[in-house]
């Protein structure tokens, strides 16, 4: 089955804007896009909200004005819509589990200030099972521009960032930019050390030393497995989150991870994604993992 890249929309500027970014996705990868809109039957006191039917009318022409503006944009494109009556996370988790990516907005209020993720974006992220992007009003196609590469974090061993690093290096595929992969490292505090991590540490020549073979190794499978795509090993002391945010400066994308398993308080985004989200510069995807 092809995935779609689907975009979730509401008529507001910034989801018009992930709107774009959805479709140079879509035309990037070779693949379908569908745009989707939620809505719910509203009645008024005050104001003719209209019946059921006329919403749902309101919703589709509102979702298909949007979709015949990407088309006019990207003409081979193969664009779907669909108004879908319920709430907007519940929606849009929905639409994200039959996606390749879901694309959502969020207000942008510059550079320092980053992301404002609203609670809808918040609550999708944490539940989808497909990566989700969040592009900033505003965002331009020039953002885009060769040399500008697509940052992703990686932490553990290979199999904790697979996911992540794969939807990072097909995203750099597509685009013809490069790999920025960012390790971060912090010394751990004595009770940390046992005498298996001492003898890793030892054999690797020490901790920055032992960090870049971790990356090193958690990279191979992805560099063998997209050759041309040109890749730079990033291995930094500093807190994850903020290492990330400086490598990503001029970014085009920043990829993060998040675990996927839920825990007693529910599904979370993670504090290194949930910083990103709201200090990046650029889109972010949020890739699941377990």
């Amino acid at each position: 089955m092809t995935r779609p890249i689907t975009a979730g929309v509401d008529g507001s500027r910034e989801s018009l804007a992930a709107l774009a970014w959805a479709g140079r996705e879509a035309e990037r990868r070779g693949l379908p896009l569908r745009v989707v809109h939620a809505w719910r039957f509203e009645t008024h006191d005050a104001f003719d909200l209209g019946d059921r039917d006329t919403q749902r009318q309101w919703a589709h022409d509102s979702v298909a004005a949007a979709a015949r503006d990407v088309a006019e944009r990207h003409p081979r494109l193969t664009v779907t819509t669909d108004a879908v009556e319920d709430g907007a996370v519940e929606a849009l988790v929905a639409a994200a589990a039959d996606a390749e990516t879901l694309v959502l907005g969020s207000r942008g209020q510059g550079p320092l200030i980053g992301f404002l993720v609203g609670s809808v974006g918040q609550q999708v992220i944490a539940e989808a099972a497909r990566p989700v992007v969040l592009v900033r009003a505003g965002d331009e196609p020039a953002a885009e521009a060769a040399g500008r590469e697509v940052v992703v974090g990686q932490h553990g061993g290979p199999d904790d960032s697979a996911r992540t690093l794969r939807f990072a290096f097909e995203s750099a595929a597509a685009r013809g930019a490069t790999v920025r992969a960012v390790r971060a490292w912090t010394l751990p505090p004595v009770f940390a050390y046992s005498p298996g991590s001492l003898r890793l540490l030892d054999e690797a020549g020490g901790l920055e030393p032992y960090e870049k073979k971790a990356l090193a190794e958690a990279l191979a499978p992805l560099r063998e497995r997209f050759p041309d795509v040109p890749v730079v090993e990033h291995v930094e002391m500093g807190s994850a989150g903020q290492v990330l945010l400086t490598a990503a400066e001029r970014a085009q994308l920043v990829v993060v991870g998040r675990r996927a398993r839920r825990t007693a308080v529910g599904a979370r985004i993670g504090s290194v994604a949930h910083g990103v989200l709201h200090h990046a510069g650029c889109p972010v995807a949020v890739v699941p993992h377990t």
